[in-house]
C-alpha cells in the first residue's frame, strides 16, 4: 500500500511540476477560482473598486476538493475605500496554493467614479504582481536525491501585470461591467515568453428587482469568463435577499468548464456580512472529493455612506 502511495505522489508532484514549467510561458489567470465574485466584483474587476461608496475590509477563504490531499486552497485579503468625492483605491493580496504549486498576488488598484441621477460607473486600473513557483513541499520525502528541477522552480518565476475594468450601476437596478485582466504582462527578470498569448476578459451582467408585498429581492446575473489558461465558462447565477438584505440565499450554475453547481448562504448584520458557498461538480473526480466550499467575511469600516441601491450585500 506504501509503494502504491509513493507511486501516486510522485505522478502527483509530476503533474505540479509540469504545471510550473507550463506556467512560465504564461500562468494561469488566478481570477477564475472564486464563486462569489458575481456579488464581490472587487475581487476580479479594479473598475468596481470603493463603488459601495465607503470602505470596506474583506476576507476570502476557498478550499477546492475539499478532503482531497493538496487540493487548491486560496485565501485574499482586500481593503477599498474612497479617497475623494470620485478616486476609489483597493489593496489586495492572494495566496494560492496546490499541492507543491503556490501562486502570490499583490494588488493596488485605483478607480474613478462618474456620477449622474440615473447611472453610475467606475473605471478602474490596477497594478499587480505574481508570483509562481513551489512551496515548501518536502519533496525530500519522495525523491531520494536532490532534484535540479525541484530546486530550480523553488526560486519561482515573477511577473508584473497591470489590467483595467469598467463598473456600473444604471437605474439602481441595472448593473454592468468587463475587466481586462493583465491587459499588460511582464516577466521581471525580462525573458520573452507566449508572446502570442490571447487577452482574456470577464463579463458581468445584472438586475435587481424587488417585491413590493414581500420584500424580497432577486438578483439575477451572469458572468462570461474567458481567462489565460482556463476553460472558457459562464456563470449563472441567482441571489435572493431576505429582510431587507440582513438574510440571503442563492444558486449557481456553471457552463462549460467543470458544469459546477452552488449554493450561497449569508447574512447580513448592521456594519458585518458573512457569506458560505458549497459547490458540486458532475465530473467524475468529484467522486474524489467533497466538494468546494468558500468563506467570505467583510465589514464596513469608516463613517456609513449611502450606498447605491444595486450594490450586492
Amino acid at each position: 500500500m506504501k509503494v502504491i502511495q509513493k507511486i501516486g505522489a510522485v505522478a502527483f508532484l509530476c503533474m505540479v511540476i509540469i504545471s510550473s514549467v507550463s506556467a512560465q510561458n504564461r500562468y494561469f489567470d488566478e481570477r477564475y477560482v472564486y464563486s462569489h465574485s458575481y456579488f464581490n466584483q472587487v475581487l476580479v474587476n479594479p473598475g468596481a473598486v470603493a463603488q459601495h461608496g465607503g470602505q470596506q475590509l474583506m476576507v476570502n477563504y476557498r478550499n477546492t476538493w475539499s478532503t482531497f490531499p493538496g487540493g487548491p486552497k486560496t485565501v485574499t485579503l482586500s481593503y477599498d475605500g474612497m479617497l475623494g468625492n470620485r478616486l476609489g483605491i483597493g489593496v489586495l493580496a492572494l495566496q494560492d496554493n496546490f499541492s507543491a504549486f503556490q501562486t502570490t498576488k499583490g494588488q493596488l488598484a485605483f478607480s474613478y467614479t462618474i456620477k449622474s441621477a440615473t447611472n453610475q460607473i467606475g473605471f478602474g486600473l490596477s497594478a499587480e504582481y505574481v508570483k509562481h513557483g513551489l512551496n515548501n513541499y518536502n519533496a525530500g520525502s519522495i525523491l531520494q536525491e536532490p532534484d535540479a528541477v525541484i530546486n530550480a522552480r523553488r526560486e519561482g518565476i515573477e511577473y508584473i501585470d497591470a489590467s483595467f475594468g469598467v463598473h456600473g450601476i444604471y437605474n439602481n437596478q441595472f448593473t454592468y461591467g468587463i475587466a481586462l485582466p493583465s491587459l499588460i504582462s511582464s516577466r521581471i527578470d525580462n525573458t520573452i515568453s507566449d508572446e502570442n498569448r490571447q487577452i482574456g476578459f470577464i463579463l458581468n451582467l445584472g438586475y435587481k428587482v424587488t417585491s413590493a408585498t414581500t420584500g424580497i429581492s432577486m438578483s439575477p446575473s451572469i458572468l462570461l469568463k474567458k481567462l489565460n489558461n482556463v476553460p472558457t465558462h459562464i456563470d449563472l447565477n441567482l441571489k435572493l435577499g431576505f429582510l431587507e438584505e440582513k438574510l440571503t440565499g442563492g444558486v449557481s450554475y456553471r457552463v462549460g468548464a467543470d458544469k459546477m453547481l452552488g449554493f450561497l448562504l449569508g447574512m447580513n448584520i448592521d456594519r458585518i456580512g458573512f457569506y458560505y458557498s458549497y459547490n458540486v461538480s458532475n465530473q467524475q473526480f468529484q467522486d474524489y472529493n467533497n466538494g468546494s466550499h468558500e468563506i467570505t467575511a467583510r465589514i464596513d469600516i469608516g463613517p456609513k455612506k449611502d450606498k447605491p441601491a444595486m450594490e450586492m450585500k
